[in-house]
């Protein structure tokens, strides 16, 4: 299952109106990375946020706006622990052709993958994680959510959540992925602050976005395109998705808005980078 109305979320963030962990400033100063279990190898330290108020798990959501003009498209590689009938019936939840497209482009990417698209796709995963193209990154091991009411996603219990997110690193592991980033995207984009007080431990910065690309379920291409061009800032951080069958125009959206977003003048780059700057 991937994100679907994230515009929803983008907006309750604006609203201030039910998740006050929305409010975390995205401008925090780096510290380093306390490592997530098999999240960091011995050799890498990448940039984290410090925690927020009360020790919670920081989010970011968007680099600085006056520091070049950066872009970081991210790409959730969703598939929910009760899917593997459908995988097994032929239903895609990779999407090789838009990562052969986002290496012909030679563009960086942050992949936030699930335990359970891993376990699914252990080749693919690992090499994702092995070419410094790309990182890797936790999007829960289950994609159950993280707060009741998420977009029809089944619900992770509040004493489950650390280990569903450690869960997924172990996966990452067992794939051969050498060096997940210790950076989180909570399913559905749905998190409170019971969430983030359960996260803590694990020593991972949320990652959101601030630019929805609607790529989810649609089916044209162009429309897509015109609303992450419409949206891209300096700094921002694109959503998209890795899966064939929720999402298939995606390829197609990369192939459109990545030249036109480089005569813009625009750099692409990891979350890592948008991070540490």
């Amino acid at each position: 299952m991937v994100i679907t109305l994230v515009r929803r979320v983008t907006a309750a963030c604006v609203l201030g109106a039910a998740l006050t962990a929305c409010a975390a400033t995205p401008h925090q100063a780096p510290r380093p990375a306390r490592p997530a279990p098999s999240a960091v190898s011995a050799t890498s330290a990448p940039p984290t946020l410090a925690p927020g108020p009360g020790g919670l798990t920081p989010v970011f959501k968007h680099g600085s706006r006056d520091r070049g003009r950066t872009v970081a498209l991210t790409f959730d590689a969703d598939m929910t622990a009760d899917q593997g009938a459908r995988a097994a019936a032929g239903e895609h939840f990779d999407n090789p052709g838009l990562i052969a497209a986002l290496r012909a482009l030679k563009v960086p990417a942050t992949v936030f993958m699930t335990g359970r698209w891993a376990e699914e796709y252990p080749d693919q995963a690992r090499s994702l994680g092995r070419d410094p193209l790309f990182e890797v990154a936790n999007h829960s091991y289950s994609h159950y959510a993280f707060t009741a009411d998420c977009y029809g996603l089944p619900t992770v219990s509040g004493d489950r959540m650390r280990a569903d997110v450690e869960r997924a690193y172990t996966a990452f592991r067992k794939a051969g992925v050498p060096d997940a980033r210790p950076y989180f995207r909570f399913p559905g984009g749905c998190y409170d602050r019971r969430a983030l007080k359960a996260l803590t431990p694990v020593g991972v910065t949320a990652v959101q976005w601030d630019v929805v690309s609607g790529d989810a379920f649609a089916t044209d291409a162009e429309a897509v395109s015109r609303q992450v061009l419409e949206g891209v800032r300096p700094g921002s951080v694109v959503v998209m998705h890795c899966t064939r069958s929720a999402a298939p125009t995606t390829e197609r959206v990369v192939r459109t808005v990545v030249p036109e977003l480089r005569a813009r003048g625009f750099r692409f780059v990891k979350v890592s980078a948008l991070i540490g700057s």
